[in-house]
């Protein structure tokens, strides 16, 4: 199975700037991944845990680095969901006036 979750929308400590370290800013994030489902097991990744689990981790590590944010997210999700094929892209939205920064895997 494919799943995507896209667009989660939520304020984060993440950046190297001085202003950034202090006050929490926009982030989006989307996530693209595939698992093997058995619907003769009810073996299924709840979609919402990965959410929580995403902003959890954001939230606790105030990243300084984008890159590193998704080198640390893709560790985690992998190990504990056991994902395939994981794809995570971090946008924030407002940190440039003319622009949108994103990274991505």
């Amino acid at each position: 199975m494919k799943v995507s979750i896209e667009q989660l929308t939520f304020k984060t400590i993440i950046g190297i700037l001085p202003f950034e370290r202090v006050k929490k800013q926009t982030v989006i994030i989307d996530i693209f991944f595939e698992y093997k489902f058995s619907k003769k097991d009810k073996d299924f990744i709840d979609y919402s845990e990965v959410a929580t689990l995403v902003k959890k981790t954001m939230n606790k590590e105030k990243f300084e680095l984008i890159e590193d944010a998704i080198l640390t997210l893709k560790q985690i999700l992998t190990k504990q969901f056991k994902l395939l094929n994981l794809q995570i892209k971090i946008t924030k939205p407002t940190i440039l006036k003319n622009c949108i920064v994103g990274v991505s895997n």
